[in-house]
């Protein structure tokens, strides 16, 4: 049964990143960073927040140019 919940986590996770990729608006990207920072992400995974919003940054960066 703890597959079913981890792989429910893991799709909620991939969600958010994709968003994220997707998304331009700024008020947009700051809503879903703060969801990378909330307790609620904590609880999903032991995933560092810090770490994947600097790597998501820099791949929009890299993107941008």
């Amino acid at each position: 049964m703890t597959n079913l919940y981890e792989n429910l986590a893991n799709a909620i996770i991939l969600r958010a990143v994709d968003d994220y990729r997707l998304v331009e608006d700024e008020s947009d990207l700051a809503e879903i960073e703060r969801f990378f920072r909330s307790g609620w992400f904590g609880v999903l995974t032991k995933l560092e927040p810090e770490l994947l919003i600097t790597k998501l940054r820099k791949e929009k960066k890299h993107y941008e140019v």
